[in-house]
């Protein structure tokens, strides 16, 4: 059973989020500035949340916390910052990986979790198809987007997160799959700007290959 969590006593709030260095010697922080300078309430504390290791869905877990989170009346920088404390094994892994001040918001915080650990989401059957839309070889960014654009349609309901994770996935490792390793897009929205720029490129490249005479590799 899970234990509850608990506020750190005023002035060491960052070494219960972030292991025994206090927050003020670590540089590589995920969390922005703003985030770490809100004050974390003195005996703040929280129903027991289970710990979640990325083996359920991430959905579920998140609904747990922010039902807590709203009991307590968190601001949203102690909402990121309490929200970590759940974490577990690979989660925790994930977390630290993490580039310094990337998360800004608990908005920013939660499209980047439900993102990573999609894959673990209680899918129904019509949102599991949207994971076997593959890339074919070559074959044009912007053939692949209307064929998972197409079975999007038939999945109303599926989130942005997992829209976005699913498409990312069934690319072929080219330039734009590197690219979004890079620098993932968590909002299918924000992934299909990024794509149209791509499809813009490759309508370009084809367009010269064709004035040469050459054929798409």
């Amino acid at each position: 059973m899970a234990s509850p969590i608990r506020a750190s006593p005023k002035g060491t709030a960052g070494r219960s989020i972030l292991g025994d260095r206090s927050a003020e010697e670590r540089t590589d922080i995920p969390f922005t500035e703003g985030v770490m300078a809100e004050e974390l309430p003195m005996n703040c504390r929280t129903r027991a949340i289970a710990e979640y290791n990325s083996t359920t869905n991430p959905e579920e877990h998140l609904s747990r916390f922010e039902n807590a989170a709203l009991l307590h009346r968190y601001t949203k920088g102690i909402k990121c910052r309490v929200f970590v404390t759940t974490f577990a094994r690979a989660a925790q892994q994930w977390f630290n990986q993490l580039s310094p001040a990337v998360i800004g918001s608990f908005q920013e915080f939660r499209s980047l979790f439900l993102y990573q650990f999609a894959s673990s989401r209680k899918h129904r059957k019509a949102e599991l198809s949207l994971s076997s839309i593959r890339q074919k070889e070559r074959e044009p960014l912007k053939e692949y987007l209307q064929h998972f654009n197409t079975a999007a349609l038939e999945v109303p309901t599926v989130t942005q997160e997992v829209k976005a994770h699913a498409f990312v996935q069934g690319l072929l490792d080219e330039d734009f799959f590197k690219s979004l390793a890079k620098k993932p897009a968590t909002k299918f929205d924000s992934l299909l700007a990024r794509t149209a720029k791509y499809i813009n490129t490759e309508d370009a490249q084809a367009s010269k290959r064709e004035g040469r005479g050459e054929k798409r590799k």
